[in-house]
């Protein structure tokens, strides 16, 4: 295949998202009539929205196109593109309610359970042991054990403070198979080591936004958590530890088991009646801590399990608290706005006021009120006004702009990268692979090998990292030159191209397919009159023509964003 050909359209292509940029200038007023679906909740966010519209002089973008949107949704609820069916089957619906009806199929037909479930246990996986938990050596983690829980938890739409009192309160056995087994208990395994501080750390921070990794050592400045409420938190955890199995003959693991053991308590002649734990502060001296909330409600001092679970009175803490309704409908509108309320969005204390707060409260208690059922605030937001917005920016509101600084005022839709597993789902739909692919596990591991070259640990005391599909130079010559996109545009017998190319379609049609293929829509004029353009360049042969025109779409920003 020429890709010197191919560049000829990957150029027009390219700025495809950025040249429409500015092309309209709406008309103020123009979201007067936004649907709210008979929804209060979708009501009352467009209300708010508007509201911070009209407080700072701005007039949002026109609406996405019923293409942008509709990618838009499969790509946040489901992860990954819709296929050319999916796609004209909502365009064919004239309904006003046809984005109601795909969102609420999206989330409850029973075709699209395995592909709901797949994308949130990833993005759960990814939150609560991280994009390279369980493959590190001598890992206590078994990732199928936590991604069989969460695909589990999805599938029967587990209401979410079940599943965070689940994960806080875990025991048993980390490895799918094993007896005992208990998937929830790998959120835990590997974070108690250094007196549990990673334990403390990522649950104050996943389930209630509060960052307080800092105060592990000293008072934050800015921050209203003190050194003392972060070793009272970590009391909680003083009765958990993590068991191994070695395989015999070896020190290697086969296997953990989380459970709970009486905890005497620190210092010489412990008192586990008033098991307490000591800290050093700044100036050397020890100053001593017992489990207490972040509300100051206090838990039993006694470290016998039998008198107290304190990992169990913690998690029922944890779930009454209103910090994890805040928290959970941070994430989610995070998750399909681009921004969150806060940045970062779990970092929710005192000293960083969110955006639209009482947008933000007003959801975290629907949350609670509609069972913490997290399907009803999906909903909520992908049919909300601002999700709807087109991604091009008008001379009204191009001073919304996060990446100066701003706070974000979701004027229009924030472009962004797709994560890197919505990008692997999406070349595997785009071609159709899908049709073909193997079971679960087989699917998983393929992804998982995949994805392992977008892996960057970073070393912060909490163990960050993330997936770096940002368009770096190598990973950019990756998906022109890579092996999944390689198979994406062959020509041999059976592949996705030559079923094209020998189809019934015209020769219009088939470039139309590619189109509605990987990006969603159909080819402007200009893009047609490359394509021919590609076809005399090709002496007439059609399939190497056709592959051009693929791989370059494949390459355009338009398929990487979400727009």
């Amino acid at each position: 295949m020429s890709r010197i050909v191919g560049g000829l359209l990957l150029v027009a292509l390219m700025g495809g998202v950025v040249f429409q940029v500015n092309a309209q200038t709406p008309k103020a007023g123009a979201t007067s009539t936004a649907a709210d679906y008979n929804i209060p909740q979708v009501k009352y966010i467009n209300e708010q929205i508007r509201q911070v519209w009209t407080d700072n002089g701005m007039v949002p973008s026109p609406p996405a196109t019923e293409g942008e949107w509709c990618r838009r949704v499969y790509l946040d609820v489901i992860g990954r593109v819709p296929s050319v069916t999916e796609l004209k089957e909502f365009q064919a619906d004239k309904t006003p309610e046809r984005k109601l009806k795909l969102v609420n199929k999206l989330l409850n037909d029973e075709i699209y359970l395995e592909d709901y479930a797949r994308n949130w246990t990833t993005i759960w996986t990814n939150i609560l042991i991280g994009r390279t938990g369980g493959t590190e050596q001598r890992t206590l983690t078994s990732r199928e054990g936590m991604q069989k829980y969460l695909r589990d938890s999805f599938a029967q739409d587990k209401p979410y403070d079940r599943m965070v009192y689940e994960l806080v309160s875990a025991t048993g056995t980390t490895s799918p198979g094993g007896k005992g087994f208990n998937g929830a208990a790998n959120y835990l395994v590997m974070k108690l080591e250094e007196k549990a501080a990673q334990a403390t750390a990522m649950t104050a921070k996943n389930f209630l936004g509060l960052q307080v990794q800092c105060t592990q050592c000293h008072n934050h400045p800015f921050n209203d958590w003190k050194q003392q409420k972060f070793w009272e938190f970590n009391a909680f955890f003083q009765q958990t530890r993590a068991l191994r199995t070695f395989i015999p003959g070896t020190r290697d693991v086969q296997s953990a088991e989380l459970v709970n053991q009486d905890f005497a308590g620190e210092g010489g002649g412990g008192d586990a009646s008033e098991a307490i734990i000591f800290y050093e502060l700044r100036n050397g001296l020890m100053a001593s801590a017992y489990p207490v909330f972040v509300d100051g409600k206090e838990a039993p001092r006694s470290g016998y399990v039998s008198d107290v679970n304190r990992r169990e009175v913690l998690a029922k803490m944890i779930v009454a608290s209103d910090y994890m309704d805040k928290m959970i409908a941070n994430r989610i509108w995070h998750h399909f706005l681009g921004y969150g309320f806060t940045k970062p969005i779990d970092d929710m204390g005192p000293h960083n006021t969110p955006t639209h707060p009482e947008l933000l409260d007003y959801l975290g208690k629907e949350v609670r009120k509609n069972s913490f059922n997290l399907k009803e605030l999906i909903k909520w937001v992908a049919l909300s006004e601002a999700y709807s917005l087109s991604s091009k920016i008008t001379p009204s509101n191009k001073a919304d702009d996060p990446l100066m600084g701003e706070t974000p005022k979701f004027t229009h839709f924030y472009l962004r990268n797709m994560r890197a597993e919505e990008l692997y789902e999406s070349l595997i739909v785009a071609t159709e692979a899908q049709k073909t692919k193997g079971d679960y596990a087989e699917q998983e591991k393929l992804k998982t090998q995949w994805l392992s070259q977008f892996n960057q640990t970073f070393g912060t005391d909490e163990g960050d990292e993330q997936t770096t599909f940002n368009g770096t130079i190598p990973q950019q010559l990756m998906m022109m030159n890579g092996d999944l996109v390689k198979k994406a545009v062959s020509t041999e017998q059976g592949s996705f191209l030559q079923k094209v190319a020998t189809s019934k379609l015209s020769p219009a049609q088939k470039i139309d397919y590619l189109f509605q293929s990987a990006l969603s829509r159909a080819p402007t004029q200009s893009e047609v009159d490359i394509a021919n353009k590609l076809l005399t360049a090709r002496g007439g042969d059609s399939v190497a023509a056709l592959q051009d025109v693929f791989w370059a779409a494949l390459n355009a920003n338009e398929f990487i964003l979400q727009h």
